[in-house]
């Protein structure tokens, strides 16, 4: 059961951040489809998650709604039979909205209000898989918000800065190696609910006409799981009834960083139908060096915990173009790599992580000058061999994943 609790807290921590933490922002329509970067170029509303400094440079209020479906698949090839087993997800229906706000025309100073979901979706592995006293199901959702500030202090100098309130659900689910007297193996299923807390500061400087840069940096997150509360963790196993003072229910707490990344991007238009971006990221994922818990209820089966996972600081590059084609359409195409911080031993069912590369592309299309609509497509294709040091799993995870994207606008 202690490998069951670790997976459960490895997932949180990985699920909530997966987006930020591998560079697979799903913040933003228009900067999706340019490879999920716009660290330094203004684009709408989205910017309060780029880079809350951009924003400066906006001219109007606006109300930006969108959602990015992810369609996702995984197959593990077990290295000592050689058989195959694979997920069947339900899609994934990660949203964001965006609300811009100024006082006039002009104003030096705007105020911003961001709901997003970093990451949102559910991992189903078939019956019967391998791999199921690790996992047969979990389901996640977490949601950040930000209210923002942000000022032009200068013609060309930007400023801003966004408090984080990040909420999370999560729901887990294994079966356990004991067996009723009809051959049924035991099922364990965990589900919490996390908080945690932090900040999104950036900075916006237009060198000149057609390069710009921006610098952000969004701070660690402690997400906190507490066993206080009727409602706020519960673990609940089903097992023989000889065995059931060895699996009691009841609540667990934990406590787990969320790393912090600072982005460094360029923005340059050659022309006035052409605009590139670049992003640089470096995220502090070695500050999830260690998964501890404490159990309400601690038996010889169930212990409270202290396990090394040693994951390391790394480097993500995005970036892409995009291309004015007629005066109400843009077009957009884009990609980015980014290096895993996982090593071989803590990688998991939950979070099959490798270095990772993806393609993009986008389009825009305005109605009118206060109404316009958004689309992108997202894909990425990773293989990874490794054995995990918790479950003792030694197999190759190979995960594809589609996630088309549409937001709507509306500026006044």
């Amino acid at each position: 059961m202690k490998h069951f609790y670790l997976a459960f807290f490895s997932f949180i921590f990985n699920g909530l951040l997966f987006s930020q933490g591998f560079q697979v922002n799903f913040q933003g329509q228009k900067q999706q489809g340019m490879g999920c970067a716009g660290t330094a170029l203004y684009q709408d509303g989205a910017s309060l998650f780029y880079n809350p400094g951009s924003v400066a440079f906006s001219n109007e209020s606006s109300i930006n709604i969108a959602t990015t479906p992810i369609f996702a698949n995984v197959l593990y090839v077990d290295s000592a039979t050689g058989l195959g087993y694979r997920t069947k997800n339900p899609v994934g229906t990660p949203f964001s909205a965006y609300g811009l706000f100024q006082t006039h025309k002009n104003a030096k100073l705007k105020l911003g209000l961001a709901a997003y979901t970093p990451f949102g979706s559910t991992v189903q592995w078939e019956d019967a898989w391998i791999g199921r006293f690790a996992l047969t199901r979990l389901e996640l959702k977490a949601i950040f918000i930000q209210p923002t500030i942000s000022y032009r202090i200068a013609d060309v100098i930007g400023i801003g800065a966004g408090f984080i309130v990040s909420t999370g659900n999560v729901n887990l689910q294994k079966d356990i190696p004991v067996q009723d007297s009809l051959g049924n193996y035991g099922h364990a299923e965990l589900s919490g609910k996390a908080i945690g807390f932090g900040f999104n500061v950036g900075i916006h400087y237009d060198l000149n006409k057609k390069l710009s840069v921006g610098l952000t940096y969004r701070s660690k997150i402690g997400m906190d799981l507490k066993n206080s509360g009727s409602d706020t963790t519960s673990a609940i196993f089903t097992v023989p009834n000889s065995l059931a003072a060895n699996f009691p229910n009841g609540r667990f707490s934990g406590s787990l960083p969320l790393p912090s990344v600072t982005t460094l991007g360029f923005a340059y238009k050659p022309t006035d139908k052409w605009q590139f971006v670049l992003d640089i990221n470096y995220v502090g994922w070695k500050a999830y060096d260690t998964l501890a818990f404490d159990y309400d209820k601690n038996t010889t089966s169930l212990v409270d915990t202290k396990s090394p996972r040693n994951y390391k600081n790394i480097f993500a590059f995005r970036g892409g173009g995009q291309y004015k084609a007629l005066s109400k359409l843009d077009l957009r195409i884009g990609g980015g790599f980014g290096f895993t911080p996982v090593p071989d031993a803590s990688v998991t069912p939950e979070t099959p992580d490798a270095n990772r590369a993806y393609i993009t592309g986008g389009i825009s299309y305005r109605f009118t000058d206060k109404f316009s609509m958004d689309a992108s497509i997202y894909y990425t294709q990773i293989k990874r061999t490794a054995q995990n040091m918790e479950t003792n799993l030694y197999g190759t995870f190979q995960t594809k994943a589609i996630a088309p994207g549409f937001s709507l606008i509306y500026k006044w």
